[in-house]
């Protein structure tokens, strides 16, 4: 069976983060957000599982990642910690739990954090929030930055296109990781920006990149899983592999269940009591 060695179930903490970009070693990260999906995850080796604010998108169906609030984020996040074993999990901060106050910030993150058995955090923005980082992180709590693309800021840029294309904005982002890494984050996220800007900003931070659609020269990579295997349809932006296509063999299956209850095949007299 493919992944890790059932032996090693060491957990991956943010001090493992920093450590496997000092060797080399890529980071594997997926999303999930419920019990079942998180398991096979852990189970398949999965280095890090995000439960992403893209909850909002996959599994209520907004059109953004706006409307989903802590107490929904907590609930998938308790759900997902569960499962895991041997993963890093890591929670987004919803839009509108940190950006008010650096007081509200702690606050909200502490509470993630005693709720949802999450091992860190994750929060948008760069120079704009660092007070309420440090002040996050100085409370005990490892924090993943995000740069690039940030998808609660949706209505600023006015869409989800590629960012720092132009030398102010990248400039910006180089300037805000650095802030970062300084802060104490232990990873950050590189959303939809150019490659070559990503690999600078790899080798100018000593915590982890982690790109999505941000090129090969990341510390590691995070997908989707609906979009990795193959679950979402009509979605397939530039970045994107699809491993599988669950959504095939779902509806397969689905579709076998329902002639059989139809055909009276189902259940037989073995699945009878």
């Amino acid at each position: 069976m493919a992944g890790y060695l059932t032996t090693d179930q060491k957990k991956i903490t943010a001090k493992n983060f920093i450590e496997m970009k000092q060797r080399g070693e890529k980071i594997s990260m997926l999303t999930a957000y419920d019990f079942t999906t998180a398991g096979i995850l852990d189970r398949a080796g999965v280095d890090c599982i995000l439960i992403g604010d893209s909850a909002s998108n996959v599994m209520a169906g907004n059109d953004d990642t706006l409307p989903i609030t802590v107490d929904q984020m907590i609930y998938h996040a308790r759900s997902v910690a569960r499962a895991v074993k041997r993963a890093m999990v890591l929670c987004d901060m919803p839009f509108g739990s940190y950006q008010a106050s650096k007081e509200e910030g702690v606050r909200n993150a502490c509470r993630m954090m005693k709720e949802s058995g999450a091992n860190g955090l994750k929060l948008e923005g760069g120079i704009e929030i660092i007070d309420t980082v440090k002040a996050i992180i100085a409370a005990g709590i490892p924090v993943c930055g995000h740069l690039g693309l940030t998808p609660q800021s949706v209505n600023k840029f006015g869409g989800y296109g590629i960012r720092a294309k132009e030398e102010a904005e990248a400039q910006k982002l180089i300037s805000d990781a650095k802030a970062l890494d300084v802060a104490g984050c232990f990873a950050i996220t590189l959303e939809k920006v150019p490659a070559k800007l990503a690999a600078e900003v790899t080798a100018a931070v000593s915590c982890a990149t982690i790109g999505i659609g941000a090129g090969p020269g990341c510390d590691g990579q995070v997908l989707v899983y609906a979009d990795a295997l193959g679950m979402t349809q009509g979605f397939q932006p530039k970045f994107l592999r699809r491993f599988a296509n669950v959504a095939e063999v779902m509806t397969d299956g689905v579709g076998d269940y329902v002639r059989a209850v139809k055909d009276g095949s189902f259940p037989n007299e073995q699945e009878s009591y």
